[in-house]
Parts: structure tokens; C-alpha cells; sequence
């Protein structure tokens, strides 16, 4: 009892102080860094709950693979939507949009129906939209607030215009095309499917498309079903499909269709849409429609929405004079409670890994390849329950389709490399987190560590081929035998066998803690794999043949690795720091390789594998380094702006190694519950830390005393006044600590 009147005491007084503030952390989030095309950043001005089942936002392009439905260079929207895309280079699902319309011609293709807009009459919040749309008829005011599968959305339009509404809810269209987006398929076998009831004043229809689907199982039953309520009598409607329009019928299948509705134009009061999305039936969208809007105005939607993100934003603090920097430590926070999406809807929810419908706990859209290094520990110190609810999302994939998913989107995908759902579920376990089948979340990880895909020995698995089986660690074979993947026979050869060894470490250390020793110790084994891809009179990690035959490349060159070159891959040991360095010829060695890199522009932050290269400086003796690199990558790559990001954000990973930087430690090696030292970037950053065992969180003060523009490196750190010697912190240090206190000096 007294653990909770402790714990309700410091929620009341943090909330206590954000009232006196006047603002609060989601006020500070800025939603448009990262949306525009330089950068490419690959977020999107999402309005919903944290961890929402659907985005709702602004559409200014068709969006696809390898397009967001919202770029901020773009002058014109051209709808409304309710989207499942995650990041530009995933695939929307089950998707729909309204556009409000004031011409007397019904114009219904995205191109024709787009209208301009200025950026000076946008005000976006992670609860709330709205823009002013310039039609030639008037300016037409739309607003949007939303839950996690509802929304409402408000029309106002000109005096004595028009007022339309037309609904898109399917969007083949073969023009948009390239090599990742083959439409023809999808257009032969794919139907969505709208019917208007102006009686009861809605549309209702579904969406079977998955952008995604030529790299993923199929899913015959797969759709997302919608449900959109007026506020006021339909005195018009119609349908179309492409760009014939039937006005007067009010049911239409098609590949690239919807609906529009028409109102009486003398009425001056705002046209309101009540949208409300499901995986599982149209029912079961009304149902969500009715749990998270109700009797809900919007004022009311968007305050409830809005106290959602205060109270997850309010679990880290920052003590900085400046707005802009502000902005971009809550809008790191915001971006790592996006994904994984909640999949689950209100106790039941629809699987692309099986096509059924179950009861249960579902979380879909996981980026498994970036976030297993900074997204999911973060998310273990906030959110240790929401984190093993995640894992029996993870777990039930395993069930329905046989396997741990690699890049669900929201069925299997072969998009990246590795299983590391191993490293993030080991990460979780290893510091306690276990409110899931422990049982069988082994089964899963051992599975990806020992069985060879199907095919394994006679397909390569490219990067984005076409769907075949689902890949899990390819081949797996060739590494459990000669210790290494050759290149001749699988694709992305180095990065596998480094990936692979990394996530074989993670699972040896659950395996030992469960008494499975020997799984351990032929994982232990295989964790050194790493060894066999070195080649040391070249001095780097490279690909070779099935006959050992060695292959070399270039610095710019890219063959057997994934998203980078051999510099981008040199250093990507992270379960045996110590060995690598030895294996490079001892610290001296190591660190001038590690110069080498950074001096040499080799270095890409925008990109993950590297993300854990500036804290290798701590294992070699020379933390100066990594401290001084801190401060440089936090601000280079950083910006309170619509570029904000040097990369893509890959559904929070480039976010949470911000956070973990400027609060002075990062997590290098998943499952080993120690954390390297770099350098804090603010004077106070505060950190809500949530014990596993009691659920209960506890408030961690992280202090840089004496820091300034000069004094960016640290000379000593203590925890709770006791000296902390090395360059080390250990999550049961961070769980147990009130106060760290860096010291800082030139």
C-alpha cells in the first residue's frame, strides 16, 4: 500500500506541476518533424491514441510502398485518411478516406478532388487536425480528432456552395507502379466493396488491399471494414469506380472506387463524419465506433485523446531553456508510443498470420530490424506490462502461422534480415518482464536459432523478392555447419552471420537462466560465428564463398550486406565487444579503426546498424570520444523542423536513440542489462523507470552539473552519491537509483 501511495503521490505532483507550467509535453510534440522529402524521415501528422490501431491524417499523395500518404513539400490534400502504413517503406492496409467538396461536378479521383492549402492555416497535435482548404467556391474548414479506431471528422463549408463528401475506400491504381509496387494482381484478384444508406445516414464498406501483399503470404479474408456516420440528412449520393460516376446507386464493388454524399446547402451547420475502422466485421466497426466516440463531441474526443498523451509523455522530463530542443525530446517520446500498433480490438482480433479471428491480445507493425536496439528498452523502463503485452502479440503470431515475425505488416514479410523478435523478447525476460508464456516464447526463439527455412539451401532470399515462404533466418544451414553464411548461396551474406550471432547470444543468455545448457552452449558457439566473416589482412567483416573463398569490395560497395557498406558492418558485434576488439588487434588498434571510421565520413546515423558504434569508444578505454561524438550526432541529426530527421525514423528507433544519448547511456548489447556511458545534453532529464515486479513506477533524476558549450565530457559519475567507476551502468543500477549525477569538465 505504501508503494502505491507513494507512486499515485508523484504522478498527482508531476501532473501538478505540468498545471502550473500551462503546457504540457504533447504541446511541445512537433508532428511535422520528419515529413518532409529531404530528410526522409518517413513520419506522418498521425492524430490517435498512443500505440493507435488506425492513423488518422491528412493525405496529400497516393500513398504506397516507399511513399507516406502525407509529405510535407506537397500543396495540396485530397483527403482525409484512415491509414495503416507505419513508414515509407512498409505498405498501407485496409485503408479509406473522406475529402469534403464544394464543385458543382462531382470530382472523385485524388488528382481531381485535391485542394490547395497553406501550412500557415494547418495546426497539427498528435490529438487533432485542422487545415483551411482553398476551393474556388470558398474556403471549406476540416477538423479531426480521433481514438484508436474511430475518429470524427468536421466539414465546414462556404455559404451557398455545394457541400459533398466523397469517400475513396480502395486505391488500386496501376499508374503508381514501380518495382516495389506491382498493382497487377491485386487488381485481378482484389474487390472493395461501399453501400451509402442515406436512411440511416452512413456509408459502410471494407478494403481488402495490402500494398504489402506481393512480399507476404496470401490473405483471402483480410479486410478493413469501415463505418462513417453524418451528423445531417443526406439529400444526394452516388458511387464510382475510377472515373465513371453513378449517381443514385448506392452499392458498388470495385478496384479503385467509393462514395459520395451530398447535403443540403442552405444548412449552415458543419457537416460531421463519424468514422469508426475494424480487421474483424463491420459490427465490430460500429462497436469501436461506439466505445470511442459515443456521445463524444469532438472538443470532448480530443480532450480525452489529449490526456492520453499527456499522461505517457509526462513519464520523461527535460530541463532546457530552449523551445526548439524541447520540441525534439517530446517529439522523440511521442514517436516511440506510435508502433507497434494495437491490433486487438476490445478482447478479439483478426490474424494475417492464420486469417482467422481470435480472442486475445494482438500488436501488429513491428520494425523488428531498427527497434530491437533502443525502442524496446525504452519501452521496458516506461511500459515493462505494455512490453510483455507485445511479446504475446509476438507469441500468437507464432501460434497462427508457425514462425516469429520478422516485419509484420500486417501478415509475414521477408522485408530485412535476422529474427531479432529473439533479441528485443531476450532483452524484455532478461530484466524480468515476463508476463507472457515464458514457456513459449522459448519454443519461438529456439525455432529461429535452429530450423533452416523451408528451401533454405536452394533459394537466396533477396532483399523484397517476391513471396515464396517466409524466410526467417536464411541460410541458416550453411551457418550452423561451416559457421558462417556463404555468399554464392544466400543473399546479404555478412550481415546474416553477424545478425545471426547477435540473436543466438540473446536467446544463450534465456536459455541459461531457464537450465537449458546445453542449447547455451550450442548457442554460445554460434554466437562466435562473427569470427568466421573476418577477414584479417583486409581488415574487415567480408563476404566469401561456399569453398571459404574470400570476396572483396569496395567502401562503396554493398554486395553481402544489408543498407550499408563493409565500414557500415565492421563494427556490428555487439554480444562480445572484448572479442571483437582482440580479434582487431587489442584497443589501440580497435580505436584508431574506430577513428578511421568516423573521420572518414564512413559513419551513416541514418541508418541503424551503426547506431551503437559511438559507445564502442567505452570499451576500448577512450569514453572522451564517444562523449564528444554524442554531443556532435545529437545535433547534427536532430532539428525542430519539418527535415528534422538525417534518415528515416523507422517507427521510433532513430527517436529512442536520441533519448537513451542526451540522458547519458545507451543500451549496445540487447539482454545483457548494461548499458554503455556516453554524455548527457541536458542539464536534468527526469525518467519515470517502471519495476517490473511491482508495476510501479519510480522517478529517476539524471543531473549534468556544470555542463556547457566547453564542458561536454564527463569527469565523474555518481549514483545517489556513491562514486560509479567504469564506463558501465546496469538496469538494476537505473531500477534502483533516484539520482545520476555526471560531473562535467572541458
Amino acid at each position: 500500500m505504501k508503494k502505491i501511495f507513494v507512486a499515485a503521490i508523484a504522478v498527482m505532483a508531476m501532473a501538478s506541476a505540468w498545471a502550473k507550467n500551462s503546457v504540457s509535453p504533447v504541446d511541445y510534440v512537433n508532428v511535422h518533424m520528419g515529413t518532409a522529402i529531404k530528410g526522409e524521415g518517413g513520419t506522418a501528422p498521425f492524430v490517435g491514441m498512443p500505440h493507435a490501431m488506425t492513423n488518422f491524417l491528412p493525405q496529400t499523395r497516393e500513398n504506397k510502398m516507399g511513399t507516406m500518404a502525407y509529405i510535407y513539400d506537397d500543396k495540396s490534400i485530397m483527403g482525409f485518411m484512415a491509414s495503416h502504413q507505419p513508414t515509407i517503406w512498409m505498405g498501407d492496409y485496409g485503408y479509406m478516406s473522406l475529402m469534403p467538396q464544394t464543385s458543382a461536378e462531382v470530382r472523385v479521383l485524388p488528382q481531381d478532388r485535391a485542394l490547395p492549402y497553406d501550412h500557415k492555416a494547418e495546426k497539427a497535435t498528435p490529438y487533432s487536425y485542422a487545415v483551411d482548404l482553398q476551393a474556388p467556391e470558398g474556403i471549406i474548414h476540416a477538423e479531426m480528432t480521433a481514438a484508436s479506431r474511430a475518429a470524427i471528422m468536421t466539414f465546414t463549408f462556404p455559404r451557398k456552395a455545394q457541400q459533398r463528401v466523397v469517400l475513396q475506400g480502395i486505391n488500386l491504381n496501376p499508374a503508381l507502379g514501380d518495382w516495389a509496387n506491382d498493382y497487377g494482381p491485386r487488381i485481378k484478384k482484389l474487390r472493395g466493396w461501399v453501400k451509402v444508406d442515406a436512411e440511416k445516414g452512413e456509408i459502410v464498406g471494407y478494403n481488402p488491399d495490402r500494398q504489402s501483399a506481393q512480399i507476404g503470404p496470401e490473405t483471402p479474408n483480410f479486410k478493413g471494414y469501415f463505418v462513417v456516420r453524418f451528423n445531417r440528412p443526406i439529400k444526394g449520393l452516388g458511387t464510382w469506380d475510377g472515373d465513371k460516376v453513378y449517381r443514385d446507386k448506392a452499392e458498388l464493388e470495385g478496384t479503385r472506387m467509393g462514395a459520395f454524399v451530398e447535403f443540403d446547402s442552405k444548412d449552415k451547420t458543419p457537416v460531421i463524419a463519424q468514422v469508426g475502422t475494424s480487421f474483424i466485421s463491420l459490427e465490430q466497426a460500429r462497436e469501436n465506433l461506439d466505445k470511442e466516440v459515443g456521445g463524444k463531441d469532438f472538443k470532448a474526443l480530443a480532450a480525452s485523446t489529449k490526456a492520453a498523451w499527456e499522461e505517457v509523455l509526462a513519464k520523461m522530463s527535460v530541463e532546457t531553456t530552449s523551445a526548439d530542443d524541447k520540441t525534439i525530446f517530446y517529439t522523440a517520446l511521442y514517436h516511440n508510443y506510435l508502433f507497434p500498433r494495437e491490433f486487438s480490438e476490445y478482447g478479439r482480433y483478426y490474424s494475417a498470420m492464420d486469417d482467422k479471428v481470435h480472442e486475445g491480445i494482438s500488436y501488429n507493425d513491428f520494425s523488428l530490424w531498427d527497434t530491437f536496439r533502443a525502442t524496446h528498452p525504452l519501452l521496458t523502463l516506461l511500459e515493462p506490462k505494455m512490453t510483455g503485452d507485445m511479446i504475446t502479440g509476438l507469441l500468437n503470431m507464432y501460434k497462427e502461422g508457425g514462425w516469429l515475425p520478422m516485419w509484420p505488416n500486417p501478415s509475414y514479410t521477408n522485408i530485412m534480415i535476422a529474427t531479432h523478435a529473439d533479441a528485443a523478447i531476450a532483452d524484455a525476460y532478461m530484466k524480468g518482464i515476463r508476463n507472457y508464456d515464458v514457456n513459449l516464447a522459448y519454443e519461438a526463439m529456439r525455432k529461429d536459432a535452429m530450423t533452416p527455412p523451408d528451401a533454405d539451401t536452394q533459394r537466396r532470399y533477396g532483399d523484397r523478392d517476391r513471396w515464396t515462404a517466409y524466410e526467417a533466418r536464411a541460410g541458416a544451414s550453411f551457418y550452423h555447419t561451416i559457421g558462417y553464411v556463404p555468399d554464392d548461396r544466400t543473399a546479404e551474406s555478412v550481415s546474416r552471420t553477424l545478425e545471426y550471432a547477435l540473436d543466438d547470444w540473446c536467446i544463450a543468455q534465456v536459455a541459461r537462466d531457464m537450465g537449458k545448457m546445453d542449447d547455451y552452449n550450442a548457442l554460445m558457439r554460434w554466437s562466435q560465428n562473427y569470427r568466421n566473416q573476418y577477414n584479417k589482412e583486409k581488415g574487415f567483416m567480408l563476404p566469401r564463398k561456399y569453398d571459404g573463398t574470400w570476396i572483396d569490395i569496395d567502401d562503396h560497395n554493398r554486395h553481402g550486406l544489408t543498407e550499408g557498406s563493409k565500414w557500415t558492418y565492421l563494427f556490428c558485434v555487439m554480444q562480445d565487444v572484448p572479442g571483437m576488439i582482440e580479434m582487431m588487434g587489442g584497443n589501440e588498434a580497435f580505436a584508431r579503426k574506430l577513428d578511421q571510421n568516423f573521420a572518414g565520413g564512413h559513419y551513416k546515423h541514418d541508418n541503424e546498424p551503426g547506431h551503437h558504434y559511438i559507445y564502442l569508444y567505452d570499451y576500448c578505454g577512450q569514453p572522451r570520444k564517444a562523449q564528444e561524438l554524442v554531443r556532435h550526432h545529437v545535433r547534427e541529426n536532430y532539428r525542430n523542423a519539418p527535415d528534422g530527421f538525417n534518415g528515416n525514423d523507422d517507427c521510433g528507433q532513430m527517436s529512442a536513440w536520441y533519448l537513451f544519448s542526451v540522458m547519458g547511456f545507451y543500451p549496445v548489447t540487447p539482454a545483457s542489462n548494461v548499458f554503455a556511458l556516453g554524455a548527457p545534453q541536458f542539464s536534468k532529464v527526469t525518467i519515470d523507470i517502471t519495476a517490473p515486479s511491482t508495476g510501479q513506477p519510480h522517478r529517476l533524476t539524471i543531473e549534468a552539473k556544470g555542463l556547457s558549450e566547453s564542458n561536454k565530457y564527463v569527469s565523474s559519475v555518481t549514483i545517489d552519491g556513491k562514486p560509479l567507476s567504469g564506463n558501465f551502468i546496469t538496469y538494476d543500477q537505473l531500477l534502483n537509483a533516484s539520482n545520476i549525477t555526471f560531473t562535467m569538465e572541458k
